[in-house]
């Protein structure tokens, strides 16, 4: 939802990965934005049901609400998660003292502020500044690491030990936690881990599909 330079942008590029893509805007001018694209324009209010029904959420794997309105889009958002079932949800929020608040409730946000001065400590002060970091001597990550569904009610030390990471910490809720021996994974939960250099892109395959089963 959103045909801004952000919501363009992002729509182009899962197109470009193949993916299907549906935008949403209210005005249809935005999607001039959008030239060569494969996917589907509505023109409609993004929070509306019967405009997410006719853009297909009901058969979404994700939703993203990325219109200039904080709003609209934790409305969207919620609307997306709860009533039709969306499990990847993100909003984009301007606010960071509402986007704290959405977390709590269990909506994945963007603070778009704090994300860019974040960007640009990455750079300036590039050892001390960012929260996903790889260590002095380049051998380790942490890495915040989406995870499938099928993760679910699964021990942390488990999903540790199918992948060779380590979870650092978790957030859940809107508050980091320190992960026991008897943590289990929990719908919402955002898991950053620690991986070597090199296993971190394996880590994060390995924890993009639900888990083997012996």
């Amino acid at each position: 939802m959103g045909c801004g330079r952000v919501g363009s942008a992002l729509a182009l590029r899962l197109d470009g990965l193949g993916h299907q893509v549906t935008v949403v805007d209210q005005n249809p001018d935005a999607f001039r934005r959008l030239g060569a694209f494969d996917g589907l324009r509505v023109t409609g209010v993004g929070f509306d049901r019967d405009t997410l029904a006719e853009a297909g959420i009901e058969q979404a794997d994700a939703f993203a609400a990325v219109s200039s309105g904080d709003n609209s889009n934790i409305l969207a958002a919620r609307v997306a998660r709860e009533t039709f079932g969306v499990t990847n949800v993100v909003a984009r929020i301007y606010d960071p003292g509402r986007a704290e608040v959405y977390e709590r409730l269990g909506i994945p946000t963007v603070a778009t502020v704090p994300w860019a001065a974040d960007q640009v400590l990455r750079r300036i002060l590039p050892q001390g500044a960012k929260s996903e970091f790889t260590d002095a001597t380049g051998a380790v990550s942490l890495a915040q690491t989406a995870v499938h569904p099928g993760w679910v009610g699964t021990r942390l030390t488990h999903l540790e030990a199918a992948t060779g990471a380590r979870v650092a910490y978790l957030v859940r809720l809107g508050r980091a936690l320190l992960p026991g021996p008897d943590t289990v994974h929990q719908d919402g939960d955002q898991l950053f881990v620690l991986a070597p250099v090199g296993e971190l892109d394996a880590v994060e395959q390995s924890l993009g599909r639900p888990p083997a089963h012996d």
